[in-house]
């Protein structure tokens, strides 16, 4: 959610934390900061510390024309603890500026070391919980700075990622990772450290992972992993999985756009040697689970937040189509506190695009200490829930920036159908009918570029209802999780109040609030269920609300004169898949429309890594 870099090396350590702070704006912030060691040992100030309210840009601007220290830390904030204040911003510093600290996550216990801390004589500058950190660790007594934050450490609960800087250490960063990402770029005679692999791209292709529980020391010539017991760990780099043009505009407006326009190539990209013709399924070998496995399963629960939850619903309607196996998803952000009852006969699936979703990975924790299997739908190569799964599927969707998800989302819906036809054919789906799923899958890559051939028309529909005060997305059966999405797209980028609801409720309530100046976006696929939802349109119509149809070809909507956005048909079971895509259309223009920065909206996130 917040964003933390580091360098130690033998170059000014400013231009890379500005930049590396620039390439994680898009994970949402409210102000940011860097601290940056003298290299003169006689400065009066051996910290020069520069923090800001808003972009990265505010802050490069303030900062003095010649810092030439070569180790420092820096910090992008989204509020928790405290207003977007410069008080409050990263890094935060001890009493006597010797410490400083950047810190992702949540300390849970802050309120009571901050009451311990006051009575022992300690003025508080900031509202943070991180601050108590940086004075746990500028008040122990130990003889290194590695055994300071270990014992800070040890009163401290919560989630934590951390990068500490001591002036009597001026040779190293000691960071810690408990719930939230971080990751150590290794270079030649240089280091870095970033919560994100974006912030490394340009200059290193090898980092290593920590995890949860574990530290490390990192100088300008390597580092030295720990855990908390001060017992070494043994870390090798990893190749990073992130090219440095995957992370450019490439003349594109917005992150958004050029990311919905790559779901044709990410959908091929998941698709490519998951086809088995031969036997008319799909090839999951990541998912560490044989056929004899998989059948004893009973029922299928999936788990994940926001979008992922709404994609959870479309796999869950999939499988119990396909496979014949009870299945629902549920939000993972309640899952773990309402007592669940872990049953071995249930396959949980969890699914995230970051891979570090902090309430989805605490009902990984959950599953897995019950004693359930789980495994994940993740696009991010060793983030923590990617390695805290039993096993999965990645979503090979590539980087994406912008805080609505749009390529990963689709991918993930691809990754459910692939799933659902595993599933089914291993039980009583016929061959003819896993090859027509089959083909399905394979002309979606090519159905969502026809989609793409509407765009000017969806962009006449969005500028239409983006003056709206509110809006109604509803959808019915395989529709009504295509209308939850679309109406989060909507309301998160355009900042127009959105509601979905099952067609069929509406006149059970919400239809009181049908006006003129009220559109409704309704899903209509060519299904079973097409004339009910025609008729439904007609209710809304015949109250004089506007009205937007997602649909096919083949379903008749001309004699109701209404606006219609019409979308390739597929196969039932697949359909919800390219539905969503014109909503992402929808929610982009709207937004444009109404001149909002439609990569970072206001008060979101890209990963949500705390509670």
């Amino acid at each position: 959610m917040c964003g933390i870099v580091g360098y130690i090396g033998g170059q000014p350590a400013a231009p890379f934390l500005v930049e590396g702070l620039t390439r994680l704006e898009y994970r949402g912030y409210d102000s940011a900061g860097i601290a940056v060691l003298s290299r003169d040992a006689k400065a009066k100030e051996k910290t020069t510390a520069v923090r800001t309210v808003g972009r990265v840009r505010e802050l490069e601007a303030a900062l003095p024309k010649r810092l030439a220290g070569r180790v420092g830390i820096g910090h992008t904030r989204w509020a928790t603890h405290g207003p977007a204040a410069e008080r409050n911003a990263h890094p935060h510093r001890s009493a006597d500026g010797r410490i400083s600290v950047v810190h992702n996550g949540i300390i849970d216990n802050a309120a009571s070391l901050r009451a311990a801390l006051e009575d022992a004589g300690v003025e508080f500058a900031s509202d943070t919980d991180t601050e108590v950190v940086a004075h746990l660790v500028a008040r122990s007594e130990a003889d290194s700075l590695e055994a300071a934050v270990l014992e800070a450490l040890g009163r401290v609960s919560g989630t934590y990622a951390l990068a500490v800087m001591d002036e009597r250490h001026p040779d190293r960063i000691v960071v810690a990772r408990s719930g939230s990402p971080l990751i150590i770029g290794v270079g030649d005679k240089e280091m870095f450290i970033a919560s994100d692999a974006a912030a490394l791209v340009r200059h290193t292709d090898r980092a290593v992972h920590l995890d949860d529980g574990e530290l490390a020391t990192v100088t300008a010539t390597g580092f030295h992993t720990f855990d908390q017991y001060a017992n070494a760990t043994e870390r090798t780099p990893v190749q990073l999985a992130v090219a440095v043009e995957d992370l450019e505009l490439s003349g594109h407006e917005h992150y958004m756009s050029k990311e919905m326009r790559e779901q044709p190539e990410a959908a091929e990209t998941v698709l490519r040697g998951r086809l088995d013709e031969r036997f008319a399924t799909a090839r999951l070998d990541g998912l560490m689970l044989d056929p004899r496995e998989l059948r004893s399963f009973r029922r299928v629960k999936i788990l994940g937040c926001g979008s992922a939850y709404y994609v959870g619903q479309m796999g869950a309607q999939m499988i119990e189509d396909l496979a014949r196996i009870p299945a629902d998803a549920e939000a993972a952000s309640e899952f773990r506190y309402r007592q669940p009852i872990i049953e071995t006969d249930t396959l949980y699936v969890v699914v995230s695009q970051s891979g570090e979703t902090a309430d989805t990975a605490f009902a990984v924790n959950e599953i897995r200490r019950k004693g359930g299997r789980v495994v994940g739908l993740v696009n991010v190569v060793g983030s923590t829930i990617a390695r805290e799964v039993d096993g999965g599927i990645y979503l090979h969707a590539g980087p994406e920036i912008a805080v609505a998800s749009t390529k990963a989302l689709t991918n993930m819906g691809l990754a459910f159908g692939l799933l659902a036809l595993h599933l089914g054919r291993l039980r009583d789906l016929s061959h003819a009918d896993g090859l027509r799923i089959l083909r399905g899958l394979e002309r979606i890559p090519g159905q969502i570029r026809e989609v793409f051939e509407s765009e000017e028309r969806i962009r006449e529909v969005a500028g239409r209802i983006a003056g709206a005060q509110s809006a109604f997305y509803i959808g019915r059966v395989r529709g009504f999780p295509v209308a939850r999405e679309g109406a989060q797209k909507f309301k998160e980028i355009s900042y127009v109040h959105a509601e979905a609801y099952q067609t069929s409720e509406l006149k059970h309530g919400p239809l009181a609030l049908i006006t003129p100046e009220m559109p409704t976006i309704a899903v209509i696929p060519d299904d079973e269920l097409a004339e009910r939802n025609i008729a439904a349109a007609e209710q809304v119509l015949a109250r004089k609300g506007p009205l937007v149809a997602v649909s096919h070809p083949g379903v008749d909507l001309a004699r109701l004169g209404v606006e219609t956005i019409t979308v390739p048909k597929n196969e039932p079971e697949l359909d919800p898949i390219l539905l969503t895509i014109p909503t992402q259309l929808l929610a982009y223009h709207a937004a444009v429309a109404l001149g909002h920065d439609v990569d970072k909206p206001r008060n979101l996130a890209k990963s949500v890594t705390v509670e």
